[in-house]
């Protein structure tokens, strides 16, 4: 059976629009979560669709934006190279929100929700492309 990639869009969409909801009730922290699993949803989609993940496998946090910007920016070219490094950047901004003391400031979630729009829109984008 095939990964449903519509599947993995629409959790990317609603990830998107949890990190919206807690970016305007000052919940950066929770923010910043829900960008990173935005792009990382999207990210599976696109990949899915490229034929570059196989169902069963695991997804790991390493191999998803190593695929993403290597194959889908660097080699294949499909998407901007603007969005290099957006799976990483909101990894991090999580892994601060998650596991270390200090909380994540406002300026960081804006820049993440900024960049976590940019990216997943590319990826919707491409889906209307596609079809």
């Amino acid at each position: 059976m095939p990964i449903n990639t519509d599947a993995f869009r629409l959790k990317a969409r609603l990830s998107l629009a949890g990190a919206e909801s807690e970016y305007a009730n000052g919940r950066y922290d929770n923010c910043v979560n829900r960008c990173y699993y935005a792009c990382f949803q999207a990210a599976i989609a696109a990949l899915a669709d490229a034929g570059l993940l196989r169902e069963g496998r695991s997804w790991s946090h390493a191999f998803v934006p190593g695929q993403f910007d290597g194959q889908m920016i660097t080699r294949r070219k499909q998407f901007s190279t603007s969005l290099r490094g957006t799976l990483t950047f909101t990894y991090e901004l999580r892994q601060k929100a998650d596991y270390q003391e200090q909380s994540v400031t406002d300026s960081e979630a804006r820049a993440a929700l900024r960049r976590t729009r940019a990216f997943v829109s590319a990826i919707l984008e491409q889906e209307r492309e596609i079809v």
